[in-house]
């Protein structure tokens, strides 16, 4: 790389780690010229600063070509399971089972633009017209699933969505904490469909003003990660796998920032 770096750059360590996960060229038709890894330094550009993919910086490889990358690996699932890999590499860094067996569930409303179409509405509570963003993470902040659907949708029945598509998928997974927004018939449905407790995590009448409550801000704090990728800090999509993708993408970004962190330590 002959250019001047920018900082969401992929370091050569954070590149060894990336590159093992990524999808292999095709072994048919013409190969692969374009530097990877300049691809993913182009879509990490664009979502840490929120431009245009007509806009990335000329000593990027041409956009039509970064966004080619970006959305095959959306449609054919690859951010997902690059999502999936990092995490469980960074959770047994940790001293932890590759897959969790507790989780927190929440959801995040966020504005969408006149780009978007499909799943969009207006979240009466929140008051944003726009789409949520359903999140399941583990212990440790890290994504586990994320399903965008319209605001207008309750919490209770995104969840139910989200949780539909999740049940297979961990087979350790036995226990997920929430807000009072998913009480009521959600619970008993987790437990019946999927064989988990859903465990209630309510503020305290007696409390006033802000308090930490327990295991409800580790997802808050994901939130918190997620809000720093400007991209994210509305839903510039037209798409909601789109959105779910990029999602997938900068906690991928940010897995690997950290497993280099404990491979220099």
């Amino acid at each position: 790389m002959t250019r001047k770096s920018y900082s969401t750059d992929l370091s050569d360590t954070e590149w060894g780690i990336l590159k093992p996960v990524l999808p292999a060229g095709k072994p048919r038709g013409r190969k692969r010229t374009v530097d990877l890894r300049e691809v993913l330094n182009a879509i990490f550009y664009l979502l840490r600063t929120a431009c245009q993919w007509r806009m990335l910086p000329h000593d990027f490889p041409l956009w039509p070509t970064v966004y080619h990358y970006f959305n095959q690996w959306r449609k054919d699932g690859t951010w997902a399971k690059i999502n999936e890999a990092l995490r469980s590499d960074l959770r047994q860094a940790c001293g932890k089972e590759a897959e969790p067996s507790a989780g927190v569930i929440d959801s995040q409303s966020v504005k969408t633009t006149e780009e978007g179409v499909g799943e969009r509405g207006y979240d009466a509570g929140k008051k944003v017209k726009g789409r949520k963003r359903h999140v399941l993470v583990d212990t440790q902040g890290l994504l586990l699933f994320v399903l965008v659907l319209q605001a207008s949708l309750q919490d209770r029945d995104g969840a139910k969505l989200l949780f539909s598509k999740v049940k297979e998928r961990f087979p350790r997974l036995q226990l997920v904490w929430a807000d009072g927004g998913y009480a009521g018939k959600l619970v008993d449905w987790v437990k019946q469909a999927c064989h988990w407790v859903l465990e209630i995590v309510k503020r305290s009448d007696d409390v006033k003003g802000f308090a930490v409550l327990p295991h409800r801000w580790i997802v808050e704090r994901t939130f918190g990660w997620l809000n720093r990728w400007r991209r994210l800090s509305k839903d510039y999509e037209r798409l909601p796998a789109t959105s779910e993708a990029c999602i997938y993408a900068v906690m991928s970004r940010i897995m690997v920032k950290r497993l280099a962190r404990l491979q220099a330590a």
